[in-house]
């Protein structure tokens, strides 16, 4: 269950978008629960835990120039309100799922009962974090922003060789990002790279929320993840955050990429059998020119071919000249399975096939007439 986990998981990304309000983070989680379920995805809900009071600097709380700094102490929760909120992602029926910044962080998470952890494309290389979240053999997701290659081989190595369950998100850490940005054939790169391992998109598209998903679920991906937001008491929603109604289109644009896509692309397709009977039906039949006597050996010049193929008849495919006929065949009759001695008749595909494809015969029965 551990790696299925993975498997065409939606992350919606609510990060400190409750601005520190409770109720607010958990309007969000209510709004996205109800167009999860309306489209049957499978969905986790994602916070950002830090432990504020360490994670900054004591001499630095009150540096309104830093952004990071500013943000995190202004969405700053109690810890037993970002646990109400965990709760209400497992009430949805949805994954639990967390991005923790610090050691204390990861602790939180275990104790919360937290199913994924997430590591921010900024801290891929943090070994103290790193190990501290292998510690607790949960899965893994990652993102690959600004990562070099040989970055992502050691991270995937750490915890693959730990046996943890781990997936990593192609990521452009842009914010937001435009089409032009969004490098979807790195989805391709990482696949071929890590074979053995869940490939995903993480995105901060501003405009599109339609064709990104179909083109990366095509190419593999079974992650996908974005910010998410509301329209809630006036305050603005940031460019790349994504609103219920345009999860709404990027679930669907999924689901529509699902279907399209069938099957594994491991391997082959089942043919169904109302195609294999349209193809067949294109296909020309094997027909004797005159009669011609048990024991005969057939050659190219006792036959013709042409359609339709009938039932129980052989065809082009099968064919080879050299069949040895078991009884007399008279002119414009057709040549069926049951009338020769050929290697190809014990065939097991042969066996299944030929019986049941063609058309009813429609011409008189002719062998009838010969045998008496």
């Amino acid at each position: 269950m551990a790696v299925d986990i993975f498997e065409d998981l939606f992350v919606l990304e609510l990060a400190n978008n409750h601005w520190g309000k409770l109720q607010r983070g958990l309007k969000i989680i209510d709004d996205f629960a109800a167009v999860v379920k309306a489209n049957g995805v499978h969905a986790s809900i994602k916070l950002q835990f830090r432990n504020v009071d360490e994670f900054i600097h004591r001499d630095y709380r009150d540096a309104e120039d830093v952004r990071y700094i500013k943000k995190t102490l202004a969405t700053q929760m109690p810890w037993e309100e970002l646990r109400a909120m965990v709760d209400r992602v497992r009430e949805h029926g949805m994954v639990a799922m967390v991005t923790p910044f610090d050691e204390v962080s990861v602790d939180k998470c275990v104790e919360f009962g937290v199913e994924i952890l997430k590591i921010a494309s900024s801290d891929i290389r943090d070994k103290t974090l790193l190990r501290k979240i292998a510690s607790t053999g949960l899965p893994v997701i990652a993102s690959s922003g600004g990562a070099e290659t040989h970055h992502l081989d050691a991270l995937v190595s750490y915890f693959t060789s730990r046996k943890i369950p781990f997936a990593l998100n192609h990521c452009v850490s842009l914010y937001p990002s435009e089409d032009g940005d969004v490098e979807l054939n790195q989805i391709d790169f990482l696949k071929a790279r890590y074979p053995d391992i869940t490939i995903g998109l993480s995105t901060h598209e501003q405009y599109n929320w339609h064709d990104s998903v179909q083109m990366a679920y095509a190419k593999g991906a079974r992650t996908f993840e974005r910010h998410v937001d509301i329209d809630y008491e006036g305050v603005p929603v940031s460019a790349y955050c994504t609103k219920p109604e345009q999860a709404d289109v990027w679930f669907k644009a999924f689901n529509k990429a699902k279907e399209m896509c069938g099957g594994p692309s491991t391997i082959k397709r089942v043919v169904p059998k109302a195609e294999r009977e349209y193809l067949d039906a294109l296909v020309r039949g094997v027909y004797i020119k005159r009669d011609l006597p048990a024991g005969h050996v057939l050659t190219d010049d006792d036959v013709y071919l042409a359609v339709p193929l009938l039932k129980g008849q052989i065809s082009t495919r099968e064919f080879e000249s050299g069949e040895v006929l078991k009884l007399p065949l008279a002119a414009d009759e057709p040549v069926l399975l049951g009338d020769i001695n050929a290697a190809y008749v014990n065939d097991p595909e042969v066996l299944a096939l030929v019986p049941d494809r063609g058309l009813e015969r429609r011409l008189p029965d002719l062998k009838v007439a010969v045998n008496q």
